[in-house]
């Protein structure tokens, strides 16, 4: 589950085609809504940090096989009742308390890993891109335009009810890019460069994260 291969194009290079390489300790967490690019962008992460890259796509799959059910009697099981979405917020919170203390780079993704690792995470980005970017980039995955929007509309709902999480609220973020405005290299640099120039002795504070009970 961690540590795993990125896939081809994802990895970050510099100009004369070499791929970059960042050490660091730091454990980030990404989120952004469906059609952002995350994954693409964890995964080039994930290779140039040299570090383990959770999601909350792998986790549910976890979820779905522990209890013998398919991917799609699942999603509608989710839909169905909020017990499975709080297995899935305890289990990302457990992942982040493990990292949050091992001193290790790191990257957990998902759309609440920002609140849900809260000060524990070193950086937290969130990326984002215009509505209909989004919809053109999931066009050709199971979750079309309209389901999509209505899956919004009802998760924001469920965090602020649940957890009294408003999702518009960003101001803790450290970093938060439009995705739609570089290409994912780009994007992956921007983020890199802020890891690298990242320096615990000049860092004046991060905005504080209320614990969130999951």
């Amino acid at each position: 589950m961690t540590d795993p291969e990125p896939e081809d194009g994802t990895e970050e290079t510099t100009e004369d085609g070499a791929r970059r390489s960042v050490e660091t300790n730091l454990f980030l967490t990404v989120s952004g809504p469906p059609g952002c690019g995350a994954t693409t962008v964890c995964e080039a992460l994930s290779a140039a940090m040299d570090c383990g890259y959770i999601s909350g796509g792998q986790i549910f799959r976890e979820l779905a096989e522990e209890r013998g059910m398919s991917l799609t009697r699942f999603l509608a099981e989710a839909d169905a009742s909020d017990e499975i979405d709080r297995a899935l917020d305890r289990r990302l919170r457990t992942i982040a308390e493990q990292w949050g203390a091992a001193n290790k780079a790191f990257i957990l993704e998902s759309r609440l890993a920002g609140w849900i690792a809260g000060n524990r995470a070193d950086l937290r980005i969130w990326l984002d891109a215009p509505e209909e970017v989004r919809v053109e980039r999931t066009r050709d995955r199971e979750e079309m335009e309209a389901e999509m929007r209505v899956r919004e509309v009802l998760e924001a709902g469920r965090y602020e009810h649940e957890y009294g999480i408003d999702l518009s609220d960003r101001s803790f973020y450290d970093l938060a890019i439009n995705t739609a405005r570089w290409d994912p290299e780009g994007v992956v640099d921007l983020v890199l460069t802020a890891v690298e120039r990242y320096d615990p002795e000049t860092d004046e504070g991060a905005f504080p994260t209320r614990d969130v009970d999951v």
